[in-house]
């Protein structure tokens, strides 16, 4: 379909026939711009060109709405052309999408390149003889789907650019009856009787009678001729008696053969003779621009009510600026019936509704259609309507002139799309963003709450905001803090802000007792507000222009910490939305809070841990030294006592030695954890410690009867403290032998790179609870199955482990050996030396 068919545009008959049709054509009644227009407007399209494919180029007689730099010589290179294709395959050619045509030749066309053409319909412009010259074409910017009934619309419209068929030499030689017969107007030829005595074959085909049946007999005997009502023959007289120089147009009703009426345009003139005056009838059949008139109409009345089903508001203005069109929704926006005539003064119906986003009053001259009048192309500008007791509502706007081909402006159109939720919502996802920021910077609640509800009260564009916590010693609720938005207190008559909530009563106890947000479009009207307290609220809220009043819960999971009150001086259509915001925040600030107060719960509980260290420490160990000093010297004199009594002097030194240990392996945690017991470091050789500590450990899983394996490296240098690592190396091969089966595996393994040594000991023991492997560092824990195992310990060593490690800038971590047991594993730099303690 888009090949180019070079023969037939080549042809010479067909381009002596363009030449003949270039000048005959722009002569036709109907004026060609007026065609294009036509079928652009039926088929919705901003473009459309009557066009003759020459040889070389295409030339345009008739455009609407098409790029200026391409008609404006009324002529183009053939590679700017699509008609050529439909002159070449004398049919209609349709391309829904240009870009995404298959053919090469489309979608790199270059009207689709330099000026956007997406699709196009075009149809055969045909000459008298039927010889395609030329198309008829509509273009469209945006990919479509383009319909049968769309098509047979373009072709009935081209139908009424077919020429009559006139040759340029001179006509005196040719017999009359044959060049008559060629013209495809209907003819007739009338004496000033009214008999007929001319009638040519168009005429046949328009009327169904033949020229035998018509001709010598009058006009009123076949025809039944309507002229307004009035008597042809009178009509008649006046032709004759006129003898007008130019054709004189009229508009007649004639009957077909068949019965049926037919609306003609009548052009008349009188030819004189040696045979006396004729009336001469050109006849148009106007039944077709009828039909097309008819379907404009259908199509005018479709986009009516497609514009009215939109959810965008459309308003338009014409050449001379004043408003012609209002759908539905811009009529609801204003207040406007629903149907019937724009306002005579539209611009003064709509003055201090219209502002920008500063909230300023938009004058009507700088309204996005007014500036598109005056030329520009508006690109989604945001509008506010304002009205008094509304909320505000944001439209983005977009709008463009309305110009002809020529650049001849018809008029403006604008596109208003409510984007009111869309930017409340950027705007409160802005909002969160801001409480965030305000919360890490503030080091209390109480610093923080003002800039948190100025920045929430501003995004709502509400007056004021108050927040309100539970006293955790009292449980009373209590205010923190306020914003008001005038920059003063409200509070002079001392009714407003401050005000402590009573349980059950007014918006804010409510919902400190139900833990539910409330929300009160209009307090004033509120039925459920009538106890004393709920009453001398609603007179201070209404002293102060509060209308709506929004309360939620401030909760930590299932704790409730406090009460988030917003109150806004207009009604608000957006409930669910707002609670949203307003839950959002109070989540924010919850967490604030429950961080806050976890925060301090944990100094205390370290203070009472360093306390609790301080006591053993210090008023411990004096005592323990005593009774380890006195049991001694009972053991020494062991021979004196019986067995009994050496079975408890043997109990008290075996237990004063445990807590010793305890003792002194917490006064080492605190010593190295405040930096007053520092790493002495020095090159050591890894593998000979963990080495040693192998061999020391074989005893103890031999009695345990577990197999205890290592691979080790020849020689592990790196820079630390051999005794500390000796230390943490014993503990780990202690734990994994003591928690391991009879017949169990402990596995020792040391491994380096140029960066890192790692030393993973691995048993088959009882392992360690998942959820319980990130605690087993801390001080005093000790895993719930060890607990219940039954097996002693003190739940120190691999915290001391974890401190000696960490002073050596590695890492410990404890991880579980499939199908059981326990994996821990040190990470130690071969290059740094151990860091200070911080």
């Amino acid at each position: 379909m888009f090949v180019l068919d070079e023969a037939v545009i080549g042809d010479a008959a067909r381009l002596a026939a363009v030449e003949r049709t270039r000048r005959v054509l722009p002569a036709q009644p109907i004026p060609l711009d007026g065609i294009a227009r036509l079928a652009a407007g039926l088929l919705h399209t901003s473009m459309a060109a009557v066009t003759l494919v020459g040889e070389q180029e295409e030339f345009f007689v008739g455009v609407t709405g098409m790029p200026e730099s391409l008609t404006s010589q009324r002529r183009a290179p053939l590679a700017y052309s699509v008609c050529k294709y439909v002159v070449s395959h004398d049919h209609p050619v349709v391309c829904g999408d240009m870009r995404g045509d298959d053919h090469e030749q489309l979608h790199e066309h270059l009207l689709m390149t330099e000026f956007g053409v997406r699709a196009f319909l075009g149809v055969p412009v045909r000459d008298g003889q039927d010889r395609a010259v030329g198309s008829l074409t509509v273009f469209d910017t945006t990919a479509r789907q383009w319909t049968d009934d769309e098509t047979a619309v373009l072709l009935e419209i081209a139908e009424l650019l077919r020429p009559p068929d006139v040759e340029e030499a001179a006509v005196a030689t040719l017999d009359s009856a044959a060049l008559l017969d060629s013209v495809q107007e209907a003819f007739l030829a009338l004496d000033p009787d009214g008999v007929v005595v001319g009638f040519n074959r168009a005429a046949e085909n328009l009327l169904g009678f033949t020229a035998d049946q018509v001709c010598g007999r009058h006009f009123d005997d076949r025809l039944l001729p309507d002229y307004g009502g009035q008597p042809i023959a009178a009509a008649l007289g006046r032709l004759f008696a006129a003898g007008p120089h130019r054709p004189v147009l009229r508009e007649v009703d004639v009957r077909h053969r068949d019965g049926h009426r037919l609306t003609a345009r009548a052009s008349m003139s009188v030819v004189r003779g040696s045979a006396g005056p004729l009336a001469c009838v050109f006849l148009t059949d106007l039944s077709e621009r009828a039909a097309a008139q008819e379907l404009a109409d259908r199509h005018s009345s479709f986009l009516a009510a497609l514009l009215d089903s939109l959810t965008v508001g459309v308003i338009a203005c014409d050449g001379e600026g004043r408003v012609v069109l209002l759908n539905r929704v811009l009529r609801e926006i204003q207040g406007l019936p629903a149907t019937g005539a724009v306002p005579e003064d539209y611009p003064a119906s709509v003055e201090g509704l219209l502002h920008d986003t500063a909230r300023q009053p938009m004058p009507w001259r700088q309204t996005p259609l007014m500036r598109a009048y005056r030329g520009d192309h508006v690109e989604a500008v945001d509008v506010l309507t304002i009205a008094p007791g509304h909320p505000a509502r944001i439209f983005a706007t977009t709008a463009q002139p309305i110009t002809t081909g020529d650049g001849r402006l018809l008029g403006a159109v604008a596109v208003a799309h409510e984007l009111t939720a869309m930017r409340r919502a950027e705007r409160f996802r802005s909002c969160h963003l801001t409480v965030q920021e305000v919360l890490t910077a503030a080091g209390s609640i109480a610093e923080a709450t003002p800039h948190v509800l100025r920045v929430l009260a501003t995004t709502l564009g509400w007056p004021c905001a108050e927040l309100f916590l539970i006293d955790e010693l009292t449980g009373e609720l209590r205010p923190v803090g306020h914003w008001d938005a005038s920059g003063g207190d409200q509070n002079d008559d001392g009714d407003f802000f401050g005000h402590v909530p009573v349980r059950g009563h007014g918006i804010t106890g409510r919902v400190w007792q139900t833990e539910r947000a409330m929300w009160v479009p209009d307090i004033a009207g509120s039925a459920d507000l009538n106890n004393p307290f709920e009453q001398s609220r609603v007179r201070a809220c209404a002293r102060h222009g509060i209308r709506t009043v929004l309360a939620v819960p401030v909760r930590d999971g299932g704790t409730l910490l406090g009460v988030l009150t917003c109150y806004a001086s207009a009604p608000e259509p957006h409930e669910q939305l707002l609670t949203v915001l307003l839950d959002g925040v109070a989540a924010q600030l919850a967490v604030y809070v429950a961080l806050r107060r976890t925060e301090q719960l944990n100094r205390q509980l370290a203070r009472a841990q360093d306390d609790f260290i301080a006591l053993v420490g210090h008023e411990m160990r004096t005592p323990l030294t005593s009774i380890a000093a006195n049991a001694e010297m009972l053991g020494d004199d062991a021979d004196a006592l019986d067995g009994e009594h050496r079975q408890m002097v043997d109990a008290i030194t075996r237990n004063t030695s445990v807590l010793q240990q305890i003792i002194d392996t917490l006064l080492e945690l605190a010593g190295m954890e405040s930096g007053h017991l520092t790493p002495r470091t020095e090159d050591v050789d890894l593998a000979a410690i963990v080495a040693d500590a192998v061999r020391r450990a074989r005893h103890g899983a031999a009695d345990s009867g577990v197999r205890l394996r290592c691979d080790l490296p020849p020689r592990l240098a790196l820079h630390g403290d051999g005794a500390r690592l000796r230390q943490v190396v014993d503990d780990l091969l202690s734990n994994a032998v003591r928690y391991s089966p009879l017949g169990g595996d402990v596995d020792v393994l040391l491994t380096a790179d140029d960066d890192m040594a790692e030393l993973r000991v691995s048993d088959t023991g009882i392992g360690t609870p998942a959820q319980e492997r990130d605690r087993v560092f801390d001080r005093f824990f000790r895993g719930s199955n060890v607990r219940h195992h039954g097996t002693a310990g003190s739940g120190l060593g691999l915290s001391l482990a974890r401190t000696i490690v960490g002073l050596h800038s590695g890492t410990i971590r404890l991880t579980g050996n499939e199908p059981s047991g326990t994996v821990v594993t040190v990470r130690l730099s071969v290059r740094q030396p151990a860091r200070p303690p911080a």
